[in-house]
């Protein structure tokens, strides 16, 4: 199992986490399974940028980002240098540091009216 140290997040985990992670698996999955409920619109599909987290530390450990994830980081909100799609991103055997940024952009609700 692979250590996943999570940054304090207002609203979805005020205090930060620790959590353990299968090598193999996505880190969006891996913190929706410990009860850290990030967003993710599309369903883990990489057709949005809702769970886009900012890795701190493991990141150079991480494979590449493929072209579609480029494309959609572009439009995600606070975009740094270390950002990833959650559900692109595979957990390895390095620990990583994980921050999910304060705001997403959700281009399934934005702008809707009830």
């Amino acid at each position: 199992m692979t250590r996943i140290v999570v940054l304090p997040h207002v609203e979805l985990c005020p205090e930060g986490a620790v959590i353990e992670a299968e090598p193999g698996a996505n880190i969006c999955q891996s913190l929706l399974d410990n009860g850290i409920e990030i967003e993710h619109a599309c369903e883990l599909s990489c057709a949005c940028t809702t769970c886009h987290v900012i890795v701190r530390e493991g990141f150079d450990d991480l494979q590449p980002a493929e072209d579609d994830e480029e494309d959609l980081l572009d439009k995600a909100w606070g975009l740094e240098p270390n950002s990833r799609l959650s559900c692109q991103a595979i957990v390895t055997d390095t620990p990583l540091v994980v921050e999910i940024p304060r705001y997403t952009i959700n281009m399934v609700s934005e702008g809707k009216r009830k």
